[in-house]
């Protein structure tokens, strides 16, 4: 797991000595040197990059190969062309390409330029104007760029490997808030946009900037997936990584974490948002190894637009000041992951094959499992560690529940648990109701009324009798 910019220079120098596989690009490699860049961590070489996007975009693809371990600065606003106060320059934004691309990073960042005005500015003055909200006024906003890495509408292979993008929020400058609340502005580190082949993104450190660290917009019918290995995204204003539509997205090794923490906060907040926009969909997704740590919002979140079918396999979520995750979309699994805080919205449903199900999980409100100390529990008194005010068929099947601090045991009505171990310290009451089957241990403060004891249940050491229990 990539962890700071030292062990990603060092992962980066490892992955250069590794074959790009079969999609790589033959040919030499275009150098944002050979357009007059000069990646000396000073010098503005914005219009470098630009010029270099266009002759890759005369080809049709190609390859670009930063200098290794080189700061490129990249960013600048233009005044009068466009429809904004203050228009972003392109970086590296390529469209409809028809032959493979890829985009050889050797360890190399690109960050913004210290100054760039984000937000809502007088036109005059240039000073901070800030507007009743929501507000969609266009005449005077400001976005320092759409994205570093903007790839869209390409039928060839794509490439992006061993590059950090650093939007170096702290020190832009900050205006007025836009949109429906906070800061609804473009300002994205890597963008994939309806991409009909096949993305590889590996290595890719995407941190500090003031919207998404990562936003992938798919095609519902495609039949190439996208593996997207190593992918940090840190410190972020708006979401580590946002979904709004596609299918066939495998993530391993990646970390979604920080989200809102740094000097842009903007709702959700969250590690990853799953969210199909508009008409589209979003399907086939997996997740492993993945970590989503200490984020304003949610680590993970689906709850609107039309998603379906996610499998996170040996993964660690922490909420700090907020939910672990909320997958209130059907076909969520979850195998082998650790929540260290409390889960709300598991999908319910009257068919089981529809419902979340939680395989060999443990929930825990361990605050040495938090990189602050700090556990989110629902409330200040301890609210559950999984919160299910809709329950039908959520499946919790060899789970543990190891609670040490204020969170007590899941509120439900009609879960699965199948062979728990469930343990609460804290004396207030809890209700985790539902059929009960295979072997359970559960010890605390709790009321199983209503439910149904198929199996073998031990309650505070005392054996359940089969059935349905009273109050």
């Amino acid at each position: 797991m990539i962890v700071d910019r030292r062990s990603f220079i060092a992962a980066s120098a490892v992955s250069a000595l590794v074959p790009s596989g079969a999609n790589a690009v033959s040919g030499a490699s275009l150098r944002p040197e050979d357009f007059g860049a000069r990646g000396d961590g000073k010098t503005n070489d914005t219009r470098a990059f630009v010029a270099l996007a266009a002759e890759i975009q005369r080809r049709g693809g190609g390859s670009i190969s930063l200098g290794a371990r080189r700061t490129y600065i990249v960013g600048a606003q233009d005044r009068g062309d466009g429809p904004w106060g203050w228009n972003p320059s392109p970086i590296i934004k390529l469209d409809r390409l028809v032959l493979p691309l890829q985009i050889l990073g050797n360890g190399a960042r690109l960050r913004a330029q210290p100054g760039l005005r984000f937000g809502s500015f007088d036109l005059q003055s240039g000073n901070a104007v800030s507007h009743s909200m929501p507000n969609h006024e266009l005449s005077d906003l400001a976005s320092p760029y759409r994205a570093m890495i903007w790839l869209s509408n390409c039928s060839a292979p794509i490439i992006v490997r061993d590059i950090e993008l650093d939007g170096n929020a702290e020190l832009l400058t900050i205006g007025g808030q836009f949109g429906d609340k906070g800061w609804q502005i473009p300002a994205t580190g890597l963008l994939l946009r309806l991409n009909s082949h096949s993305e590889t993104i590996e290595n890719v450190l995407t941190h500090h900037h003031a919207l998404d660290g990562a936003t992938f917009v798919g095609l519902p019918g495609r039949s190439a997936r996208s593996r997207v290995s190593g992918l940090v995204s840190r410190f972020n204003g708006r979401q580590g990584l946002s979904i709004t539509g596609g299918q066939g997205y495998d993530f391993a090794n990646c970390e979604f974490s920080h989200t809102g923490r740094g000097a842009i906060h903007s709702a959700p907040g969250a590690g990853v948002d799953i969210e199909a926009e508009g008409r589209r969909t979003i399907r086939d997704l997996s997740f492993t190894r993945c970590k989503f740590v200490d984020n304003a919002g949610c680590g993970v979140v689906a709850d609107s637009g039309d998603s379906d079918g996610a499998r996170f396999t040996d993964c660690t979520f922490v909420g700090t000041t907020s939910w672990s995750a909320w997958p209130r979309k059907p076909r969520f699994s979850f195998a082998n992951c650790t929540f260290v805080g409390a889960v709300a919205h598991a999908f319910a449903d009257p068919d089981p094959s529809r419902a979340a199900h939680f395989t060999a999980c443990r929930f825990t409100d361990d605050p040495t499992l938090s990189p602050t100390g700090k556990v989110f529990s629902g409330r200040a008194t301890g609210g559950p560690i999984a919160n299910l005010a809709v329950s039908d068929n959520v499946t919790f099947d060899r789970c543990t529940f190891d609670l040490v601090g204020l969170a007590k045991l899941p509120t439900s009505q009609h879960a699965i648990y199948r062979d728990c171990v469930m343990r609460q310290r804290s004396s207030g009451p809890s209700s985790p109701r539902g059929t009960y089957l295979g072997q359970s241990t559960i010890s605390g403060n709790v009321s199983l009324g209503g439910s149904m004891v198929e199996g073998d249940v031990a309650l505070n050491g005392r054996r359940l009798a089969r059935g349905r229990q009273g109050r």
